[in-house]
C-alpha cells in the first residue's frame, strides 16, 4: 500500500483546511487508517485514526471536537478535515494505514506510511 497525502498549506488561526491521503492497493477498505502529525523539535504525535468501515473513530484530546476523520472506501481516500485550526497545529501531517481493520492511536501498529504534507497556522 503506498500512501500519498495532499491538501496542506497556510491558512490564519480559527480557518479550516481539509487533507486527503489516496491509497494504492486493493485492501485499502481492509486497512485502519490514522494521521499523526510532528512540529519542529517535537515527537511525533498521534492526531486522528479510523477502522477500515468506519465505523470506530479516535480523537487525540487536543484536536477532539475540530477535527473530523473520515474515508471513502470507494475512492480509496482517507480525509482529515481541520476546523478552528490554532498555530499549535502546525506540524508535518502524516498519514499511515494499518495492516489490522482497527484504529490504534499507536504509531508503531502502523506499516504503511506517506510522506507528509506540511500544516502552518498563523495567528
Amino acid at each position: 500500500v503506498q500512501l500519498q497525502a495532499s491538501g496542506g498549506g497556510l491558512v490564519q488561526a480559527g480557518g479550516s483546511l481539509r487533507l486527503s491521503c489516496a491509497a494504492s492497493g486493493r485492501t485499502f477498505n481492509r486497512n485502519g487508517m490514522g494521521w499523526f502529525r510532528q512540529a519542529p523539535g517535537k515527537e511525533r504525535e498521534f492526531v486522528a485514526a479510523i477502522s477500515s468501515n468506519g465505523g470506530t473513530t479516535l480523537y487525540a484530546d487536543s484536536v477532539k471536537g475540530r477535527f473530523t476523520i473520515s474515508r471513502d472506501n470507494a475512492k480509496n481516500t482517507v480525509y482529515l478535515q481541520m476546523d478552528s485550526l490554532k498555530p499549535e497545529d502546525t506540524a508535518i501531517y502524516y498519514c499511515a494505514g494499518r495492516q489490522s481493520a482497527f484504529a490504534s492511536i499507536y504509531s508503531t501498529y502502523y506499516t504503511y506510511w506517506g510522506q507528509g504534507t506540511q500544516v502552518t497556522v498563523s495567528s
